[in-house]
């Protein structure tokens, strides 16, 4: 047995070494070039066996093609290739432009390459004509910004092979660049979030020991710190007596969105609510109404946390926070009710100020009101319900301010009527 494990051993490291070998001299053969190849042995073969010479002159026809293609790989490509978007950053529906830039480095004039740019989930051609050295050459191309998303452009490709596409050689040059398409977004008046509007903090109900809000007086206990000791009273009562406070907590707030797919009407169903670019309606202008709360709760200086099923977005500016909006796709099947999403969410952190759900029309209001089990009671609850072109209005639900928003104009409005 262990002289069976020591053979298979050495053989699975020779069929690493062959693999890495010849691993790039194989990866030059396009799909079209196998099937040339096998046709080619198919008829030696046959033509050894059956003695038919038609079968000899197609496989040497077919093997000789494959030779002459491997003629076209040959040469070393010396260019510099740059990459440039701008805007690095634009809003859904507005230009951006890219720029492809070659300079030859080598020092002899190269032959024009052909070269392919991924741009997002297409891809563009550019023919490069040949080059001095230390000569350039510029492409100008649009990039295509009809809906909020993270649109990689790169890395360019220099491609070398024949006009049939028998063999390929691809070199990369750069690396890729990210387009950010920001979710569009309305402005909101300041306070206009639900905020509680404060500077120091909220109070709450809560007694503490040691704050800025006094209360009222009780005896001394062991433990009390000295410096909340009342001496005029404890000389009038004739007993130590401290201090007591009500708790001060700063504004925060929690932002959650739900992504889970059976939230949203018409994801992946065709429906009305796709639109062209086969994205979803509804979960867009989600997206829109969570950024947009968003943005304004950081240009408020709020303390914020914004979480998603499967993403928590940077806060750090309202830049960061649209940034990581790009990323968000409706996921089916996150695995956690909102209620435990939400539990889980509170658990890392002090109680919120405030607590806003952002959601599609198909989840149902139990599930929000689920929400109120597991959120203390000093939090205030407001739930964004989108709903495409729906009717907007407000209604309680329990603890909840429910706003259903049927467009973006309509989350302004809304708001300024729950402030």
């Amino acid at each position: 047995m262990t002289l069976l494990r020591t053979l298979l051993g050495l053989a699975r490291l020779a069929a690493g070494a062959v693999r890495r070998a010849l691993g790039p001299v194989l990866a030059v053969v396009s799909p079209l070039g196998w099937i040339v190849l096998l046709v080619a042995l198919a008829s030696a073969l046959s033509a050894w066996l059956f003695g038919w010479s038609e079968f000899l002159y197609l496989g040497l026809t077919l093997a000789a093609g494959l030779v002459v293609a491997s003629f076209f790989l040959i040469g070393h490509a010396s260019f510099r290739v740059e990459i440039e978007l701008s805007p690095r950053r634009v809003v859904a529906g507005e230009r951006a432009f890219g720029r492809l830039l070659v300079t030859n480095i080598g020092a002899r004039r190269s032959s024009g390459p052909r070269l392919e740019l991924p741009v997002g989930r297409g891809e563009a051609d550019f023919s490069v004509p040949p080059l001095a050295p230390g000569a350039e050459h510029e492409e100008l191309f649009a990039v295509p910004t009809a809906r909020r998303a993270v649109i990689t452009a790169g890395p360019a490709l220099s491609v070398r092979g024949d006009q049939l596409g028998l063999l390929r050689r691809r070199v990369r040059f750069a690396d890729p660049v990210e387009l950010f398409v920001h979710p569009k977004t309305t402005l909101l008046a300041p306070s206009q979030s639900g905020l509680v509007r404060d500077l120091e903090g909220a109070v709450t109900s809560t007694l503490t020991n040691s704050d800025l809000e006094f209360h009222a007086l009780r005896p001394y206990e062991p433990g009390d710190d000295q410096r909340y000791v009342h001496w005029r009273a404890s000389a009038r009562v004739g007993q130590l007596m401290v201090r007591q406070f009500q708790e001060t907590r700063r504004s925060e707030l929690v932002l959650t969105q739900l992504v889970d797919a059976a939230g949203y009407a018409g994801v992946g169903a065709g429906s009305a609510t796709e639109l062209d670019d086969g994205s979803n309606a509804e979960f867009e202008l989600a997206v829109s109404v969570m950024a947009s709360v968003g943005a304004q709760v950081l240009r408020e200086k709020t303390r914020a946390r914004v979480v998603t099923e499967t993403l928590e977005l940077r806060t750090a500016t309202v830049t960061t926070l649209l940034d990581d909006s790009c990323r968000l796709e409706p996921t089916a099947g996150v695995g956690s009710s909102p209620r435990e999403f939400i539990r889980d969410v509170l658990s890392r952190m002090p109680p919120p100020s405030v607590l806003v759900v952002v959601t599609g029309s198909r989840t149902p209001i139990g599930e929000l009101r689920a929400i109120e089990a597991v959120v203390g009671s000093d939090t205030r609850l407001i739930g964004l319900r989108v709903v495409l072109d729906g009717e907007p209005r407000i209604s309680q639900v329990s603890r909840f301010h429910l706003l259903t928003i049927g467009e973006l104009g309509d989350l302004p409005k809304l708001l300024r009527r729950v402030s």
